[in-house]
């Protein structure tokens, strides 16, 4: 496990930051507690904390963690709203819904009512769901501003379900839209670019070495983010942080385990 503190860096001119653990189990615990502190600002400035959860393996162990002690006992829970920064089109029981594998790992395990867990409904089919999600997220998150967004990273330069050459990467006024994905011959529900970048806090989690080429493609390349929509998510004056183990780091960062020093990268103005 990585000894480093969770650092924090205000990217207000436009830079975010990259954390770099040495494993997996060290990027869990890392945004765990990442997730804790902003979850504890929350609550202390409005009363709440609205956090978007990802889907995808990688945040698994993270859900776990916050399930279990020290971090279960650190935060209010009935003061916590979770939500979904995306989902597939399938039942909420099938082995595939995001909301399933978030709510076997963690919320089934925590003290959260009903209430407090706004699953995205997709038993009203992708349209439905998606215009259902953003009228609950209008009504119940303030301004539509979330304290905190996890995301993941595809190993095409996806986030959420902005996948490149989808109608969703269109979105200018929309929250959440159904976005049908042609490689995948599939539907998903998805946070649009604007929501995301209205948040407070965005953190991406990435870990792996199938990894490797798109977070290098995504941080150090040029800025294409019709190809790479993870490049879209700029939440001025919002808080960006990669956190992402050494495997995943490999190709941007210059040695494979915790760095000495920070790794600030300036994002390229739009």
């Amino acid at each position: 496990m990585s000894s480093a503190p969770f650092v924090i860096f205000l990217n207000d001119d436009a830079s975010y930051q990259l954390h770099v653990v040495p494993t997996a189990e060290a990027l869990a615990e890392l945004a765990a507690k990442g997730i804790v502190f902003w979850g504890q600002k929350a609550i202390a400035r409005r009363g709440a904390f609205h956090l978007a959860l990802s889907g995808g393996s990688t945040p698994k162990a993270l859900y776990q963690r916050l399930a279990d002690a020290p971090y279960a006992a650190q935060l209010d829970w009935s003061k916590v709203h979770v939500w979904w920064s995306d989902e597939r089109n399938v039942p909420a029981d099938h082995a595939e819904s995001n909301y399933r594998l978030a709510y076997e790992a963690m919320l089934s395990r925590l003290p959260l009512s009903p209430q407090q867990i706004h699953r995205v409904p997709t038993e009203l089919g992708p349209s439905r769901a998606a215009d259902d999600y953003e009228a609950a997220i209008r009504a119940h998150v303030g301004e539509g501003r979330f304290d905190l967004i996890l995301l993941g990273l595809g190993d095409d330069g996806h986030t959420a379900s902005l996948f490149s050459g989808t109608q969703a990467l269109e979105a200018t006024e929309r929250l959440v839209v159904a976005n049908f994905v042609p490689k995948l011959d599939a539907w998903r529900i998805t946070f649009t670019a604007p929501l995301i970048n209205a948040a407070d806090t965005v953190f991406f989690l990435v870990s792996g070495a199938g990894k490797a080429s798109a977070l290098h493609s995504v941080l150090l390349g040029g800025y294409q983010p019709e190809a790479l929509p993870a490049q879209r998510i700029a939440p001025v004056p919002g808080k960006l942080f990669w956190m992402a183990d050494a495997e995943a780091a490999a190709q941007v960062a210059n040695k494979p385990q915790y760095p000495e020093q920070d790794f600030i990268y300036r994002r390229i103005p739009q």
